[in-house]
């Protein structure tokens, strides 16, 4: 009988102890992805050449938290039309900077965006009225396919608040063939 019980308490033990591990992973796992990082899937074209449709990326959610993002840093946030649909852009346009686009091209501040990578012709300057002055605490975003991206330069996504990043995006890891830091 005493062996019996011992069993069970043993039983007990191990399911407790399994049970405790468990949640510690949970909790974990979930400090990660509020706080830290967590992956999110390319949907569409507006990023290529950079990103692809199906890339899979990593996304830095702290570093916003201690420093400013930078001009070209590729950032998530959500659409607000539809909160539960995350776009992936790059800022163009800091806050203060006044942006407008001529013949194809960004300027800031009056002068030529240098890009840092060629990028096609600008086809379509958006709803948005130029030039357009970034408001303070918002970020001007685009995709690099600047004629197949939806982005700052229309009124329904217009500038993004640095409250409404999500992160940065820091590393893309499927496909494993394109493994690396997104740049």
């Amino acid at each position: 009988m005493e062996d019996e019980k011992s069993k069970q308490n043993s039983l007990s033990k191990e399911i407790l102890s399994w049970i405790i591990d468990i949640g510690i992973v949970l909790v974990i796992v979930w400090i990660i992805t509020s706080f830290i990082a967590q992956k999110t899937n390319v949907i569409g074209q507006s990023m290529e050449p950079t990103l692809h449709h199906g890339d899979h990326v990593i996304i830095d959610k702290i570093s916003y938290r201690v420093k400013e993002p930078d001009r070209f840093d590729i950032i998530v946030f959500p659409f607000q039309q539809n909160p539960e649909q995350n776009y992936i852009k790059r800022i163009i346009g800091l806050p203060g900077e006044e942006i407008n686009i001529n013949d194809g091209c960004v300027y800031i501040d009056g002068e030529p965006l240098e890009e840092i990578k060629e990028l096609e012709l600008i086809a379509n300057q958006g709803s948005q009225t130029y030039p357009l002055l970034v408001p303070k605490g918002q970020y001007f975003v685009m995709g690099d396919n600047r004629n197949n991206s939806k982005d700052s330069r229309f009124i329904d996504v217009g500038t993004i608040p640095k409250s409404d990043i999500v992160g940065k995006a820091l590393l893309r890891i499927w496909p494993l063939k394109d493994f690396g830091v997104v740049n």
